[in-house]
């Protein structure tokens, strides 16, 4: 994009940076020693640290029902049969493992966990009603595992108050509805609403499953924290968060705190993040409705806590699953590496659509960014598979480094310059990428290869931008690549590309103007309609040959089917002819 705002934090080895002006050879033959071997499917050492292993087991969802201890709630007082649960008042204390089922109403008291056993405490939630207004009304103190139980067709309501008392000045714990410092684990097919006035809703200090269950929570802060992983299996989470949605914030263990999400209905309105973990974020399936920090038409400055949708520390990655997105900052994001295999995205952000700051590799899925500052960004971006539409205010592709911070809405880590570095890559191997760009379409402020796959860019009206702006080399091989915007700064692939390519510039023509190139012998080459005015059409397919002759016309119709402007097959007809050229090299300019 030329001279953007960039923050440059991303290597020591940006110290020896050039600091590049807009301006570009005449002849797209920029001198660039920079290697540009396809490291693209090399794994950054940060993201090979595994998880650690949970604490689920299969014995945690079975249990005799003989086995069962009944604690009944009245109003303020509490009923129990059994020594393994002491009652002072209204506060019911469990102090050996076992299975206990809660019903009633307690209106305003505790349900407390205290166990030294070697095992599962078992709480089997019989529509109960629970309400604390000094504390948490389910407070784990110790225990070696609980199982916090929906029984089958029951509502439960748990609910604290706005201040809470602690123990004394250096105590502030418990902070959460639901609080556990043990691992604790979700499950069953009855409901549980979460009503949490003074911090989080569900928190655990250690490992936090939610294997299935109908659970709506809403926060003063987070929605469900699980420190050191949280991993949904299935169920539906309806989730309104002051803070962050989905959280997992252990900082200490390099295998801890991450989230992992196998499948689920989970809609998640936050004020901070919706899903954010301080390692690693996985999703395989699913279908999500993620709305954070106002959504994408709120205005986000400097002090701005962070809003994304879904972001890691290290990496995130999706196979699968249906995403709606409404952020107001980056709708995916990583600050290392991000990697989309699958799913369906409907994304629209006030800052980027998807960020990592090292690496992004989009390998399948269908990504539809209908708004968004830039659309792609990273250091090193990747697409092997998928579609991917992008409406971007600024840069649809943007190769950059550093951590996140361009957008116009004054965001932190902005510089007035744009660099070039050996570090930053556009590897295009295949999949479909389209862009609709303000700034420019593919901005690689390094070096490209192209071997596959197919580009289409609706580029700037502007000559401060280009259709494709990059600093170092662009070298294609294979697929199809169709830029059209401005001509100030329009390129095409350099010349030790081994696929031919054409720039064709021109006074303006107006958006909707067709641009047709066809063979000699009639051979359809390239039928497209931009959506935007333009004064040059940067082209490169296979069915391009250097040394051959081409007719070009403007205007007409065609019977082909069109795909982003983009026409396949049918008759062309009506057009004006403009000229008629010959290709002199493998990357040849054209003036018509």
């Amino acid at each position: 994009m030329g001279n953007r705002k960039r923050n440059l934090i991303f290597t020591a080895a940006l110290s020896l940076m050039l600091i590049w002006a807009c301006n570009k050879s005449d002849d797209n033959s920029v001198v660039d020693t920079t290697d540009t071997t396809d490291t693209s499917t090399t794994t950054p050492a940060s993201t090979t640290t595994p998880n650690s292993d949970d604490h689920e087991s299969d014995d945690d969802y079975v249990w005799e029902s003989s086995s069962v201890i009944d604690i009944t709630f009245d109003g303020a007082s509490i009923a129990t049969t059994s020594d393994a649960v002491s009652i002072a008042g209204s506060v019911a204390t469990i102090t050996r493992a076992g299975n206990y089922r809660v019903s009633g109403s307690l209106t305003n008291g505790q349900l407390i966990v205290n166990t030294t056993d070697e095992a599962t405490v078992r709480i089997i939630l019989n529509n109960a009603t629970m309400a604390c207004a000094i504390s948490a009304p389910i407070s784990v103190e110790a225990a070696d595992k609980v199982v916090l139980v929906l029984a089958d067709n029951t509502h439960n309501t748990i609910t604290d108050g706005s201040a809470y008392v602690f123990a004394s000045a250096d105590v502030d714990e418990p902070n959460a509805a639901i609080y556990s410092k043990a691992d604790m684990t979700i499950f069953g097919q009855g409901a549980l609403t979460v009503n949490a006035n003074y911090n989080d809703a569900i928190a655990c200090t250690d490992g936090l499953i939610i294997k299935s269950g109908n659970i709506t929570v809403t926060a003063t802060d987070d929605g469900i924290r699980g420190k050191d992983y949280l991993i949904v299996k299935s169920g539906t989470l309806n989730i309104t968060s002051t803070g962050d949605g989905l959280k997992s914030d252990n900082s200490d263990d390099l295998t801890k705190g991450y989230i992992t999400i196998e499948q689920g209905t989970i809609k998640i309105t936050s004020g901070g993040d919706a899903i954010t973990a301080q390692k690693n974020v996985a999703i395989a399936d699913g279908v999500f409705t993620l709305t954070s920090g106002g959504g994408s038409s709120k205005t986000i400055t400097s002090t701005t806590a962070s809003c994304k949708a879904i972001k890691s520390v290290v990496l995130t990655t999706i196979s699968g699953g249906a995403f709606t997105i409404s952020s107001a900052d980056d709708a995916i994001h990583s600050n290392s590496s991000v990697v989309i295999d699958g799913g369906t995205f409907a994304i629209s952000t006030g800052d980027d659509g998807v960020h990592a700051d090292s690496t992004l590799t989009i390998n399948g899925g269908d990504l539809a960014i209908s708004k968004s500052y830039e659309g792609i960004e990273s250091a090193i971006i990747t697409v092997t598979g998928g579609t991917t539409r992008i409406t971007a205010s600024d840069d649809g592709l943007n190769v950059a480094g550093g951590a996140d911070g361009s957008s116009t809405n004054g965001r932190p880590g902005q510089n007035n310059f744009a660099t070039t570095s050996g570090n930053y890559y556009l590897y295009m191997k295949g999949g479909y990428v389209y862009m609709n760009a303000g700034g420019d379409g593919v901005d690689v402020n390094g070096s490209a290869q192209m071997s596959g796959g197919t580009i289409v860019v609706n580029g700037p009206t502007d000559n401060g931008n280009g259709p494709m702006d990059y600093d170092g080399t662009f070298t294609i091989s294979g697929g199809m690549l169709v830029a059209v915007g401005s001509s100030g700064m329009a390129q095409i692939p350099g010349t030790s590309s081994s696929q031919a390519s054409v720039l064709f510039t021109f006074s303006s023509k107006t958006a909707n103007t067709m641009f047709h190139v066809q063979a000699s012998d009639g051979t359809n080459v390239l039928t497209f309609v931009p959506i935007k005015s333009y004064q040059s059409v940067a082209f490169s397919a296979p069915a391009l040959t250097s040394g051959a002759t081409y007719d070009v016309y403007t205007g007409g119709s065609s019977t082909g089917t069109a795909t982003d402007g983009l026409y396949t097959g049918g008759i062309y007809t009506g057009g004006t002819k403009v000229k008629t050229v010959t290709l002199s090299g493998v990357a040849s300019k054209v003036s018509l």
